[in-house]
């Protein structure tokens, strides 16, 4: 190994640059780590634990140590080190996102239809959401139940809602885009009811140097509304493609016949969408964000006075919080 350290809480690009974060969730969300067996990943996660604390086996490579940390950072939580469930795993979010997504667009043509991958996909959301929870911001058995039935009520009722308003008022063509419509609102409310201990409680602000100053709504409302924005611009790519593909494919007498193969065609086309817009998505906005002291004093006066007293009159102008995922 070379002489100078991996950072290896740390990751390999620089987080300021877009496309630092862009090859870091890159490298995080590589769905290849989705069939490494389970006693492959507690290995390299005994790998990482190790050189975090200088006590790796000798002639350990530096190759060797960035494929433990690719394989740690896609399946374990950020925070407890658990070994997360497949499903919502940051190395599943392209393999599970192209199977939903394409079933959702194949199958549109009914109600039921719609209304039943809707369902597929927030359940498929709220898993990932579960397994991605902020750790400190745990949600009752109530709270994630609520938050689920509201996000799937939601995108079921969108759907047939926008399915029936374009029966009569436009071509077939608009009648694809009632999937995007929906998983779009779906996330408007999935997201924020996942995390409302976020926007009751606050998130927590730190310094430029981590040091922690309080709490802001502010930041939580920030955090998530780009987490919402980031998730809707991942999916909007293949779900707003496809329908002109397929509407022009299905044109063909040859391509409209063989209707067997329109979802296996439209899962791998997303899959090639995804495999570039999950980690677009991911690094729009810095996973470190940042927020303006002056908003936290206008619209939260007593967690700027808490802030006050923290650093004995010297607030910083900007604060950092995490934004999650």
């Amino acid at each position: 190994m070379s002489n100078e350290r991996i950072k290896i809480d740390a990751p390999l690009w620089d987080q300021n640059t877009f496309i630092g974060r862009f090859k870091h969730f890159l490298f995080v969300t590589d769905p290849r780590s989705c069939i490494v067996p389970d006693d492959k990943l507690y290995e390299a996660k005994a790998l990482v634990e190790q050189y975090r604390i200088g006590k790796e086996p000798p002639g350990t490579t530096e190759d060797k140590i960035l494929a433990a940390k690719k394989l740690y950072e896609g399946a374990f939580h950020p925070d407890t080190g658990d070994l997360q469930n497949l499903f919502g795993r940051m190395c599943f979010q392209v393999p599970g996102g192209m199977a939903v997504t394409g079933a959702m667009l194949t199958f549109y043509r009914t109600s039921t239809a719609v209304m039943f991958w809707q369902w597929v996909n927030q359940s498929f959301n709220a898993l990932v959401n579960y397994t991605n929870r902020n750790a400190k911001s745990p949600l009752t058995t109530n709270q994630l139940g609520a938050a689920y039935l509201s996000a799937t009520l939601s995108a079921g009722l969108v759907a047939v809602q926008f399915k029936g308003f374009l029966e009569k008022r436009a071509g077939s063509l608009m009648k694809r885009y009632v999937p995007f419509v929906a998983v779009a609102a779906a996330n408007c409310v999935n997201i924020p009811l996942m995390r409302q201990n976020e926007i009751l409680d606050g998130n927590d602000v730190y310094d430029e140097n981590g040091n922690r100053l309080g709490q802001s709504r502010i930041a939580a409302v920030t955090g998530i509304s780009q987490v919402v924005l980031s998730r809707i611009v991942m999916c909007a790519p293949g779900m707003t493609v496809l329908p002109l593909v397929m509407e022009r494919l299905e044109k063909r007498p040859a391509f409209k016949r063989a209707t067997w193969f329109h979802a296996p065609f439209q899962t791998a086309a997303v899959g090639c969408f995804l495999l570039f817009m999950v980690p677009f998505g991911c690094a729009i906005f810095p996973q470190r964000a940042s927020l303006s002291t002056s908003f936290i004093k206008k619209y939260e006066p007593e967690e700027y006075e808490k802030m006050v007293k923290q650093t004995n009159g010297k607030v910083p102008e900007t604060v950092y919080f995490n934004k999650g995922l």
